[in-house]
């Protein structure tokens, strides 16, 4: 049985690949990501919960969209460290449509902050 997303999901190429890539190291990786939009997003966007577990960025303005990094993301390949995996996830959320768009997702030990120049690219308008 699949569960259905509360919001409508997008991804950029460049989240794509890097999520590819981290499979190889993080098999659960798809598993943790469904069930990161399922709970933490839902409770975060829809039901205004906040756990520490995302922040806003705030160096770039969007009519549309509001940009967030997730600190806390549960990997269960990493075994024994709950939301304190150290994987980071970039995405964009438009609260007018339930939209989220991901961005970028990278271990924390192996880049130590998000692409802003990507973010820069795709959402400074």
């Amino acid at each position: 049985m699949t569960e259905k997303s509360p919001f409508k999901i997008g991804y950029l190429k460049e989240f794509h690949r890097e999520l590819k890539k981290l499979k190889k190291k993080y098999r659960s990786l798809d598993g943790d990501l469904k069930t990161f939009i399922n709970t933490q997003l839902e409770l975060f966007h829809k039901r205004g919960i906040d756990n520490d577990g995302i922040k806003e960025l705030t160096y770039v303005i969007n009519q549309k969209f509001k940009l967030y990094k997730a600190v806390k993301f549960t990997c269960d390949s990493l075994g024994g460290r709950a939301s304190k995996s150290g994987i980071r996830v970039i995405y964009a959320h438009a609260e007018s449509t339930d939209e989220i768009e991901f961005i970028e997702i990278y271990y924390k030990e192996d880049k130590d902050n998000e692409d802003r120049a990507r973010v820069i690219c795709y959402y400074d308008k």
